[in-house]
C-alpha cells in the first residue's frame, strides 16, 4: 500500500515526530511504501481561491510552490496520514495550508486510490483536540468518504503502541 504523512510540526524530536517515526517504521516493516512530508519545511502557500485548477487548469493549481512535490504523491496514495501539533485548537497552519490546496485535486471526490486515513495529534493540554477533530471527521471521512484508520493523540495511554499496532494491520 502507499501512504502518504504528513507531518505539520516544525520540532523535528517533538510528539508528533515521535508518532510519525513509529508509524513508518512499522508500516515499512510490513511492505508498505511510506512517504512523509514535513510540511513545515516546504514553501506552500494557502489556496487563492482563483478556480484556475476547476476550469483552465483541470485539476491543477496555478501556484509555482512546494505543492508540487506533495501533489504527485496525493493522486496515487492508498492512505493518508496528517500529523499534527495543536495551535489554537487546531492543527497548524502548515498543515492547514496544505489541506486548502488539496481543493485542486480531492474536489469534487478524492482519487480512486485513497481508500484510508488516520490523525495523528500532540498537544500540552488533553481537551485541546475538538477543532482538528471537527475538521477530521467533517472533511475525510464525511466529505471523503475515507476508512477512519484512527485519531491518536500524545495524550492516549500507549499512543505509541497503539499506532504501531494500526500500522501492523494495514
Amino acid at each position: 500500500m502507499k501512504i502518504l504523512v504528513l507531518n505539520g510540526s516544525p520540532r523535528v524530536n517533538g510528539d508528533t515526530a515521535k508518532m510519525c517515526k513509529v508509524f513508518k517504521e512499522a508500516a515499512e516493516e510490513k511492505g508498505h511504501e511510506v512517504i512523509q512530508i514535513d510540511v513545515c519545511r516546504k514553501n506552500i502557500r494557502g489556496c487563492l481561491a482563483c478556480e484556475y485548477c476547476h476550469n483552465k487548469g483541470n485539476g491543477s493549481c496555478i501556484q509555482d510552490d512546494d505543492m508540487k512535490q506533495i501533489f504527485p504523491h496525493l493522486k496515487d496514495a492508498e492512505m493518508l496520514v496528517l500529523a499534527s501539533p495543536i495551535y489554537y485548537h487546531n492543527i497548524s497552519g502548515q498543515l492547514k495550508c496544505v489541506i486548502d490546496r488539496f481543493y485542486s485535486i480531492l474536489y469534487p471526490k478524492a482519487p480512486e486510490t485513497l481508500k484510508k486515513t488516520a490523525m495523528f495529534l500532540s498537544s500540552g493540554d488533553p481537551d485541546m483536540y475538538d477543532g482538528a477533530r471537527f475538521s477530521y471527521e467533517g472533511d475525510f471521512l464525511g466529505y471523503l468518504d475515507l476508512e477512519d484508520l484512527g485519531m491518536f493523540t500524545n495524550h492516549d495511554a500507549d499512543v505509541l503502541e497503539k499506532i504501531r499496532h494500526m500500522a501492523d494491520k494495514l
